[in-house]
């Protein structure tokens, strides 16, 4: 065999077998009765044997003819049912999905939400993971990845969940303290409490306010890669963080925490990322559109 036949080959020889014609398959397929004798006889190169008897006007298998239909019949049926089964992925939620997520937005919103999720999908099942390392998920093992932040790359394929973004705010006890910062650059002489987000720069904090976009360096006694730490030492009055209105947006209404420099922000809307196209996939799309359902009410 000097080449592989081709799937269409098979198909077509499939079919001068149930007809029994070169020129009924010709009438079907639209093309001329040398056609497809020209591709018969191109199958019979690929696989070195001869396939048919040629008398008169009747066609005869030969005993490698007839292997070759019953294993054509095989492999075109092995192919529709791939075909098939593809198409009911497309359309039927099911099978794993593993799901990536920051450590606080995961705990407090995405893992509470799941529960219903698998009860109106049933055939799903869910793999969370929570970390907070930003990773684009061609490359990593994850189908979705429920990200808080805007700085995504050009590359990915991404839906907005929720609208939110990020303020700078301390406890009252805090503030009696050490006063209120006046403008951004008043943050270096502040205890600022730092968070490794997963999508900015450690203690760099950049915002935007009524003269645009600013970035300060700022630092403090205090740092961790977990929110809910962060917030916690603000709540005890350790000194000021930059947070999503999604966790303090509660503690601001309460007073519990007050907004410094409120005409300063970081934009940082909830997002969904995944690595195919939502039409491509039941499970994802299915999940996407739970999440942004259940996310709504989180917007800012």
């Amino acid at each position: 065999m000097t080449f592989k036949p081709k799937l269409e080959d098979l198909r077509l020889f499939d079919e001068v077998v149930q007809l029994s014609s070169f020129a009924a398959v010709a009438k079907a397929m639209g093309v001329s009765p040398a056609y497809v004798g020209k591709r018969v006889q191109v199958l019979e190169q690929a696989l070195g044997v001869k396939l048919l008897h040629r008398q008169s006007r009747r066609l005869k298998l030969t005993e490698e003819g007839a292997r070759v239909v019953h294993w054509a019949k095989q492999l075109i049926g092995g192919m529709e049912s791939m075909l098939d089964e593809l198409d009911s992925l497309r359309s039927k939620p099911r099978g794993l999905v593993r799901i990536a997520s920051s450590l606080g937005f995961g705990r407090r919103h995405v893992a509470p939400s799941l529960g219903g999720l698998l009860e109106q999908h049933p055939e799903l099942q869910v793999r969370l993971e929570l970390l907070d390392d930003l990773r684009d998920l061609p490359g990593a093992p994850f189908d979705l990845d429920i990200r808080i932040g805007n700085d995504l790359a050009p590359h990915v394929l991404a839906r907005k969940l929720a609208t939110n973004h990020r303020v700078l705010c301390a406890s009252p006890r805090y503030i009696a303290r050490r006063g209120r910062p006046t403008q951004p650059a008043d943050l270096v002489h502040h205890d600022c409490l730092v968070i490794k987000e997963r999508d900015q720069p450690f203690g760099v904090w950049r915002l935007s306010g009524p003269e645009g976009a600013v970035s300060v360096k700022v630092g403090g006694l205090l740092s961790s890669n977990h929110g809910e730490v962060v917030r916690d030492w603000a709540l005890q009055g350790h000194g000021i963080m930059l947070r999503s209105m999604w966790d303090v947006g509660p503690l601001l209404s309460e007073q519990a925490l007050l907004e410094v420099l409120p005409g300063y922000r970081q934009e940082a809307d909830i997002w969904a990322v995944y690595p195919v196209k939502l039409a491509d996939s039941a499970r994802l799309r299915v999940c996407v559109e739970w999440f942004q359902a259940r996310f709504r009410s989180l917007a800012t």
